[in-house]
């Protein structure tokens, strides 16, 4: 599958839902209708994952990490980002 990219979603002050699975043979983000899912490599442990996560996400938004804050699902598989102003 053709890698992601989501620079449209890139709004300020939108939320991102995304379904996450971890421990995935590769890293990947595919858009499965209206939600994404994000494939990543890393364990869920410690926030390893949300970390990694979220990497991949701002790699794919086109905007830097910092902009990306977790407000929902630290510990779930379900989560929702908020891209900041």
């Amino acid at each position: 599958m053709a890698k992601a990219t989501l620079a449209h979603l890139a709004v300020p002050g939108a939320t991102l839902a995304l379904r996450v699975t971890p421990r995935a043979s590769r890293n990947e983000i595919r858009e499965e209708g209206d939600q994404l899912r994000v494939l990543v490599t890393t364990v869920p442990e410690d926030g390893k994952a949300n970390a990694a996560v979220a990497k991949l996400l701002a790699k794919a938004l086109g905007v830097p990490k910092s902009r990306l804050t977790l407000i929902q699902g630290a510990t779930s598989r379900d989560k929702v980002f908020r891209i900041d102003p």
